[in-house]
């Protein structure tokens, strides 16, 4: 097997994070500017980069079904192909939610949320262009320990901001409403070391 033929699928892992960051950045530009956009033009905008990702992952299966001889096995391409579809979906998730349900102000802590989700996709994506020398890397332990150190840092920013909730609110349905959607932004930074969880036992797999 050449090495561009062999390199494929993981180069497409790294192709696809890109639009998980490109979604990050934009969830992080709609909090930003909250009070000045229009929400469901940025859901169409969000929208089409979810899509796009999902047409990207199609290609890699559809690819995947013609394949004889695969530099991995299929069952962990496609699961890490549907891991990273899972962050995408799971961004997308969050500014759903701000229409779902009304939001017309957001609360401040917000903007902490968002920036640390473009960190955990861009070190996601630094792993999985590190991916390819999984067998003799030396740095690749340590990219996927720093997307598992992100998301403990976001579990802390959720706990942290579920408690502050709770002592500055009274109303059952904003308390419903923002417990909800600080849970959709820990789904996110979950799927992303779902995808670093799968990436290891390919590692492990494979040594």
């Amino acid at each position: 097997m050449s090495k561009l033929k062999r390199n494929y699928y993981f180069l497409s892992f790294a192709d696809l994070v890109k639009y998980t960051i490109r979604e990050a950045e934009l969830l992080n530009e709609i909090i930003l500017n909250y009070d000045n956009i229009d929400l469901e033009v940025e859901i169409k905008k969000m929208h089409d980069i979810e899509h796009m990702a999902d047409t990207a992952t199609h290609g890699i299966v559809i690819k995947l079904a013609k394949e004889f001889i695969t530099p991995i096995e299929r069952e962990d391409i496609i699961s890490i192909c549907q891991k990273i579809d899972n962050v995408t979906d799971a961004i997308e998730d969050v500014l759903l939610r701000f229409y779902m349900y009304n939001i017309k102000k957001l609360r401040p802590n917000l903007s902490k949320f968002s920036l640390l989700l473009i960190d955990a996709c861009r070190a996601l994506e630094i792993a999985l262009e590190e991916f390819p020398n999984f067998k003799k890397s030396t740095q690749l332990q340590k990219c996927i320990v720093e997307v598992n150190n992100i998301e403990e840092k976001a579990d802390a920013l959720y706990t942290s901001a579920v408690r502050e909730l709770f002592i500055e609110t009274n109303n059952p349905i904003e308390l419903t409403v923002w417990e909800e959607i600080y849970l959709r932004f820990e789904n996110c930074f979950d799927a992303c070391e779902n995808v670093v969880n799968a990436m290891e036992s390919v590692i492990m797999k494979n040594i």
